[in-house]
C-alpha cells in the first residue's frame, strides 16, 4: 500500500493523534478517543500495531514522554505526525470527500 493513502483504521488512529496533539497522543488515549467518537470497541493492541506500521511507513514518529507516577514511573510513548503523515491524511480525506460528493440524499443525515 502506498504511503500516500491510509486504510480505515490507520485514518482513525492518525485523526485521533492529530486531535490529541503531540503531548497527549499515545496508545491508550488514541484508543479512547476513537471509541468515544465512533462508538466502536477499540483494542489497545490494535492501536499499538497500527502505530508501529505508521512509524515504519514514515508517517509518524514516537518518543518517550516523562515518567508518570500513576504508571509506576513508566513513560508514555507519545505520537507525533510527520509531514508525510499530514499529506497522507489530506489525500485520504480528499478521496473520501470526492467519493461522497453528491451522495448526500442516498446517505441521509450523517450527524
Amino acid at each position: 500500500m502506498p504511503t500516500d493513502s491510509l486504510a480505515e483504521f490507520e485514518l482513525l488512529v492518525m485523526l485521533a493523534a492529530l486531535r490529541l496533539g503531540p503531548e497527549d497522543a499515545y496508545t491508550v488515549s488514541i484508543a479512547a478517543d476513537i471509541a468515544e467518537r465512533t462508538g466502536r470497541s477499540v483494542r489497545r493492541a490494535n492501536v499499538y500495531t497500527t502505530l508501529q506500521r505508521l512509524e515504519r511507513k514514515g508517517l509518524i514518529t514516537t518518543r518517550l514522554g516523562d515518567p508518570r507516577p500513576e504508571r509506576g514511573g513508566r513513560p508514555r510513548r507519545l505520537v507525533m505526525i510527520r509531514m508525510a503523515g499530514m499529506v497522507a491524511l489530506r489525500n485520504t480525506t480528499s478521496a473520501i470527500e470526492a467519493m461522497m460528493g453528491d451522495l448526500g440524499p442516498e446517505l441521509g443525515s450523517v450527524s
